[in-house]
This record gives C-alpha cells, structure tokens and sequence, in this order.
C-alpha cells in the first residue's frame, strides 16, 4: 500500500517537472539549443488593392507593398506649377533637334539605362538638362531597392518623353488636344514614365521569373515617386488619358 502511494507520488511529480519544462521551453525557445524561425512574409497587392499574405522560405523579411491613398491626390501639380521650375532649372526651347545637336553642352543625352528604358520617340529627343538626368536615374535605383526589399521580381519602367523642340510641339498639337505650347518638356526638365507597361529583368539562360501584374509594380513606383516629391526633388502629375505620370525636376 504504502509502495503505491510512493509509485503515484512519483508519476504526479514527473508529470509536473514535464508539464514546467515544456512551458519554459514555450516561453524561452533558446534553452532547447534551437531558435524559432521568424515568419516571413510577401504581400501580393491586386487591382482591388487586396492583401494576400503567404510565405516565403529565403528567411529575408519582406516590405509590405501599400501603394499611395490616391494617384490624384498624391500627384497633383498641374503644368503651370511644374512650368515654374522648369523654366528655373531648364534650358532655353531648343527649336529642331538641328538645335538640340547644338547645346549638347547643356544637356544630357539618355539613353536606356539598366535602371529604366527608353521607348522609341516619336515626337521627343533623348536629352535632359544634368539636374534632371539625376532625378530620373535616382528614381530608377529607388523603385529597384523597393523591389527587392518587398520580394518582387526586377523590373525597368518605361520613359515615353522627354526634351521637345518647339517643332515637336507644334506638330504634336496638331493632334493631341491635351499638348500645350507652353509645355514643360521644352526646357529639358521634365520626363513622364508609363504606369502600364514595364520591362521584366531576367537572365536570358535562366529560370523565367514568375508574372507580375503591373498594378503591382505601379503601387511600387507610386511609392518611389511620392517619396521623392515630399523630399522636394521634384513635381508630378497624375496623367489618366496619358497613361503617365509627368514630372519635373525642382
């Protein structure tokens, strides 16, 4: 009798020595010799700026991808706000692009970089005053760390224009409502880069990387080009018929 009260003893208190050291082990995983594995996270930003949360396995922590509260709202400076600084930071209208040849001590050719491409231009010359050359390389590098850190695949946008001649110009009025005589792309200040479309970076004998949906990539580059209007670098505008976002260097 007395040898089994002993024997019960003993089991009640190996159960509750068990019982304290898993919950030591609970509340300190380092006492076990092993860490816990921090959960990492991707987000997945749709059109309807709904948040898929799902795991990834390289063990980096991934930035969340929030996009901006409105493109209107956030890029709102209209072409006579951007105009003031062109003309402060630009060059004088180059007339034809027999003229822009000329002052190519005051600009700056760009070409497609592996930061950003260049489209073919139609009604534009590849040139910016140095100012502005900056801004646009630093706004690429910029949308390229923002990439990495929020776990997506590398992509180059898009620039559409850039310096026009007063030729350009008045050509492209002749059949673009929207384009000003007054424009700001004159002084060789101001560039738009496409919001739909953007360039995949990917080794040619590599794996494909996986699709990205260009919302995606313009919630990211919203967030590149609102922080670098609130640094004062420079203005933008939200172009809808466009499909661009116009902007100017400060």
């Amino acid at each position: 009798m007395a040898t089994t009260r002993l024997k019960n003893r003993y089991i009640e208190s190996l159960g509750l020595i068990t019982i304290v050291l898993a919950l030591v082990r609970c509340a300190f995983p380092g006492v076990a010799g092993t860490q816990r594995q921090p959960v990492v996270c991707e987000v997945i930003t749709g059109a309807d700026a709904t948040q898929v949360m799902r795991h990834v396995d390289d063990g980096e922590v991934r930035h969340r991808i929030y996009s901006v509260p409105s493109y209107r709202a956030t890029f709102p400076d209209s072409n006579s706000v951007q105009l003031v600084a062109a003309q402060q930071w630009g060059v004088q209208p180059v007339r034809d692009r027999t003229d822009a040849e000329r002052r190519k001590s005051e600009l700056v050719y760009i070409g497609s970089s592996p930061y950003y491409h260049v489209d073919p231009l139609t009604a534009s010359i590849p040139y910016l005053v140095p100012r502005a050359s900056i801004l646009l390389q630093d706004i690429g590098q910029a949308f390229f760390d923002s990439l990495h850190v929020k776990g997506v695949p590398l992509h180059r946008f898009i620039v559409t224009s850039v310096l026009r001649s007063e030729a350009d110009v008045e050509r492209l009025r002749q059949y673009n409502s929207n384009a000003t005589e007054r424009s700001c792309h004159l002084y060789g200040t101001t560039f738009d880069i496409c919001y739909n479309r953007y360039q995949t970076v990917e080794d040619p004998d590599g794996p494909r990387r996986r699709e990205v949906r260009n919302d995606t990539l313009k919630f990211v580059l919203s967030e590149v080009l609102r922080d670098m209007r609130e640094a004062g670098r420079c203005y933008v505008k939200y172009e809808v018929k466009q499909g661009c976002f116009h902007m100017t260097v400060r």
